[in-house]
């Protein structure tokens, strides 16, 4: 199996631990590879005492995601949520009432036009989740697929924003697109419903021009792990939009999604004993790998 080179990598306020201990214990084909801490470098920037973990690395599903304790400075929202496909109706229930627990209801579990058992929750610390009872074949064998909505003044942008993206990525293109008829609030058109391929993962998007309180955040972004410098300069110059956002590989790009575009061997160089090398990335925009190499001498 090919490596993923795109990993979506959610953000929480002391609780990344706890959440991906649960969700691993949810899904089949689950299990937490690594746990990064932070020491006492970067305390003024980012907080957090040393030795509280930092990265959370785990498989859902047989997807990779990254979990980080980043603190109360973003929240998640529906804007991002992640579609589980479950072929097993008992597996589903248990892990629909384990994450609905504390959580917020969006449509309940029930029978859909679209799916004989299907529903939408966010969890207790504000992850946004899509379940449906099918074959995992039909989002590409992925058991968990990562769903943009595209809402408020990005509404009607998800064709775009697919465009976009799949000329970026290599291996990509689009699949089905189910269309808004025009006789609700949608445009006639726009998305309802759409799969699409990055680097063979799938992807689903949506436009809604219904009312939301809720946008796309930095709580839900999507590391790109890049093998040299110019890789890095060819996916940041594609894709930030949004100077002020960008800050230690951080971007966001036109439709305000976040992006993290960093070198493979980032982990490797941030587990350097030498200060300066943490010190170094917490000053860059657009990360220079030589010059972390260099801070690591």
């Amino acid at each position: 199996m090919a490596e993923q080179k795109i990993i979506p990598h959610l953000w929480f306020d002391g609780a990344a631990e706890e959440a991906a201990a649960l969700y691993t214990s949810l899904v089949p084909g689950s299990a937490i590879s690594a746990v990064s801490r932070y020491g006492k470098a970067g305390f003024e920037v980012h907080g957090q005492p040393e030795g509280t973990a930092m990265n959370v690395d785990l498989c859902l599903g047989g997807q990779r995601l990254l979990a980080l304790n980043g603190g109360a400075r973003f929240r998640p929202t529906p804007a991002v949520s992640y579609f589980l496909t479950f072929e097993d109706r008992a597996t589903l229930d248990a892990a629909w009432t384990a994450l609905g627990e504390g959580g917020q209801l969006r449509m309940p579990l029930d029978e859909y036009p679209w799916s004989p058992r299907y529903g939408w929750v966010d969890d207790r610390w504000g992850m946004s989740w899509q379940f449906a009872l099918g074959d995992p074949a039909l989002t590409g064998g992925q058991v968990l697929t990562p769903m943009l909505l595209f809402v408020g003044a990005q509404a009607g942008h998800a064709e775009a924003a697919m465009a976009h993206y799949t000329e970026l990525f290599p291996d990509a293109g689009i699949g089905g697109v189910l269309r808004h008829d025009g006789t609700g609030d949608d445009p006639a058109g726009t998305v309802m419903h759409a799969q699409f391929r990055l680097a063979g993962q799938t992807f689903m998007a949506g436009d809604s021009a219904l009312m939301h309180d809720f946008t796309f955040t930095e709580a839900n972004s999507f590391v790109v792990f890049c093998d040299d410098q110019a890789e890095i300069d060819h996916y940041w110059q594609a894709l930030s939009a949004k100077p002020e956002a960008e800050r230690c590989g951080w971007l966001k790009d036109r439709f305000g999604l976040s992006w993290q575009i960093i070198p493979r061997h980032l982990p490797t160089l941030l587990s350097s004993s030498d200060p300066k090398v943490m010190e170094t990335f917490m000053g860059m925009g657009m990360i220079d790998i030589a010059a972390l190499e260099r801070a690591a001498e």
